[in-house]
C-alpha cells in the first residue's frame, strides 16, 4: 500500500474511536462511497495499519481491581532467558502488556488482577519462581488519569 493520504487516516480516526461502523456510516463521516471505504478498509488491513476489531471491557466492572506495573531483572542475558521469560508472559493470563526496556530491570509487565492476593501469587508463585527471574519489584496504580488505545494520528497529518 502507498503511503497514507487524509481518507485514510479520517478513516483510522473514526475507526480507532468506533470500531464497529459500517462501511456506509463510515463513508458519512469521511467523504467517501461505503464501496471506497470497503476497499480502503480492506487495504488497511492487510498492510497492517488495522491489525483487528475487538470490544474493550471495563475491568473494574468485571471485578479486576487491581492495575500492578511489574518490573522483573532476569538471572542472564541469553536468547534461552529471553525465550523462556517470553512463554511465561505468553501464557499468563493477568499479564496484559510487557515490554523489554532500558535500564536497571529487562522488562515492564502490567497486569490487572482481582485483589492484592492474586498480585502476591502471581510475583511469589509464577515469577520468582522461574528459573528466568532474577528479581522483581512491583508498583500498584492508585488511580488511573488516562486509558487509551488510541494512536496520535493527528501527528501524521504533516507527511
Amino acid at each position: 500500500m502507498a503511503e497514507l493520504d487524509a481518507f485514510d487516516l479520517r478513516l483510522l480516526a473514526a475507526l480507532q474511536r468506533e470500531g464497529r461502523l459500517a462501511n456506509q456510516e463510515l463513508g458519512e463521516r469521511v467523504g467517501l462511497s461505503a464501496s471506497q471505504c470497503s476497499r480502503r478498509r480492506a487495504a488497511l488491513e492487510k498492510a497492517g495499519f488495522i491489525r483487528g476489531y475487538q470490544a474493550r471491557l471495563g475491568a473494574e466492572a468485571l471485578g479486576f481491581t487491581v492495575t500492578a506495573f511489574i518490573r522483573v531483572a532476569l538471572t542472564g542475558h541469553s536468547e534461552e532467558n529471553a525465550s523462556l521469560f517470553a512463554a511465561l508472559v505468553g501464557r499468563t493470563e493477568e499479564i496484559q502488556e510487557a515490554y523489554a526496556i532500558t535500564g536497571e530491570s529487562d522488562y515492564l509487565l502490567k497486569a490487572v488482577l482481582p485483589d492484592l492476593a492474586s498480585l502476591a501469587r502471581l510475583v511469589n508463585e509464577i515469577l520468582l519462581r522461574h528459573g528466568s527471574v532474577a528479581s522483581v519489584r512491583s508498583s500498584i496504580a492508585l488511580d488511573r488519569l488516562k486509558d487509551t488505545a488510541m494512536l496520535p494520528l493527528g501527528r501524521l497529518k504533516g507527511r
